[in-house]
C-alpha cells in the first residue's frame, strides 16, 4: 500500500502493522509534516509519471461488512438439576431366602468374559492399515508445511544448503527467493541518452551476495537537486528493464553480478544526484 504527503508530495510505502500502530496518522520522513495516510491510501501506484495520488472521499454512512470469518460462541448455561429428597425410610433387606450356586455362576461369567475380550481387539490387518494411513497423512502435512515455508527454508543457511545439494543431485530447480537486502550496488553511471532526445541512460552494476538465486528486483530510482529535494521518482519492474524472458526465469545466480541499463526521461538540469533502492 502507498500514501502521499500533501505538503511535499513524497510517496511512501506502508504496511498494515504501521497503519494499525499509527491509527492512520503518520509523519513525513522528508519534510516532517503530519498527515492522514488514509486520505491517499492506494494498493498500487498509477502509471508514471504522476504528481498526486487520488483522494479517497469519506462515505457519509459507514460500509457494512458481510462476510463473517469468526464469531465466538456464548458459554453454555449451567444446568442445575433438582434432586428430590428421599423421605421414605430405608427398608431392611432379608437374605434368608437366597440360593447360591457358586460353580455355575463362575463358569458362565468366565465364558462371557472371554467372548467379550475377543471382540475388543481389532484385527492385525486393520491396525497396519491405520498406521500406514496415518504415516501417509503425516508426510502430506509435512510437505504442505514445507511448501508454505519454502522461502524461509531456502534462505536459511542449513536447510538451504541441504535443499540446493539435494536439488542438484536430482536435477531439479528450486523456486527463486527474493532477498533485496542481499543485493549490493557495485557501480552506477548516468549520462545523456545517445539516440533519444530529452532522455537519460542509467547503468547500474548489481551483485547477488546471497547463497541462492533470487529474482531480479524492482528498482526505485530517485533524482534530486543540489539541495537534496526530490525531483522525480521511478519504480521499474524487471520486465521494464529486461527483455529476455529466459533470463528473468533463471533469476540472478548467487555470487554473480550483472549490469542493468535503464532509460528514463530527463527531468532537467536541476537533477544533479540520483539514488537506487531495491524492492
Amino acid at each position: 500500500m502507498y500514501t502521499q504527503c500533501p505538503e511535499c508530495l513524497s510517496v511512501f510505502a506502508l504496511d498494515a502493522p504501521t497503519l494499525a500502530q499509527a491509527h492512520a496518522f503518520v509523519t513525513c520522513g522528508y519534510c516532517g509534516a503530519d498527515f492522514d495516510s488514509l486520505a491517499t491510501l492506494a494498493d498500487e501506484l498509477p502509471p508514471e509519471p504522476f504528481s498526486e495520488l487520488a483522494l479517497n472521499e469519506p462515505s457519509l454512512t459507514p460500509p457494512q461488512v458481510q462476510t463473517v470469518v469468526y464469531h465466538p460462541q456464548p458459554p453454555p448455561a449451567a444446568v442445575i438439576e433438582d434432586v428430590p429428597a428421599v423421605s421414605s425410610p430405608v427398608a431392611t433387606e432379608d437374605f434368608s431366602q437366597l440360593v447360591f450356586a457358586p460353580r455355575f455362576a463362575r463358569a458362565v461369567t468366565s465364558k462371557a468374559s472371554r467372548h467379550t475380550y475377543r471382540h475388543l481387539h481389532p484385527a492385525a490387518g486393520h491396525t497396519r492399515a491405520w498406521v500406514l494411513a496415518c504415516g501417509v497423512l503425516t508426510l502430506l502435512l509435512g510437505a504442505q508445511v514445507a511448501w508454505a515455508k519454502r522461502d524461509t527454508l531456502i534462505s536459511a543457511p542449513t536447510t538451504g544448503a541441504w535443499l540446493r545439494a539435494s536439488c542438484a543431485a536430482l536435477h531439479c530447480t528450486l523456486p527463486l527467493v527474493a532477498a533485496p537486502d542481499r543485493l549490493r550496488l557495485l557501480d552506477s553511471n548516468v549520462q545523456t541518452h545517445p539516440s533519444v532526445p530529452h532522455a537519460l541512460m542509467i547503468s547500474a552494476s548489481v551483485r547477488n551476495d546471497a547463497p541462492f538465486a533470487q529474482p531480479y528486483p524492482v528498482l526505485t530510482l530517485t533524482l534530486s537537486n543540489a539541495q537534496g529535494q526530490r525531483l522525480a521518482m521511478r519504480r521499474l519492474r524487471p520486465r521494464e528493464y529486461l527483455d529476455d524472458t529466459a533470463v528473468l526465469h533463471r533469476g540472478l545466480p548467487p555470487g554473480t553480478s550483472t549490469v542493468l541499463l535503464l532509460e528514463v526521461a530527463d527531468p532537467g538540469d536541476q537533477a544533479v544526484a540520483f539514488e537506487f533502492a531495491f524492492e
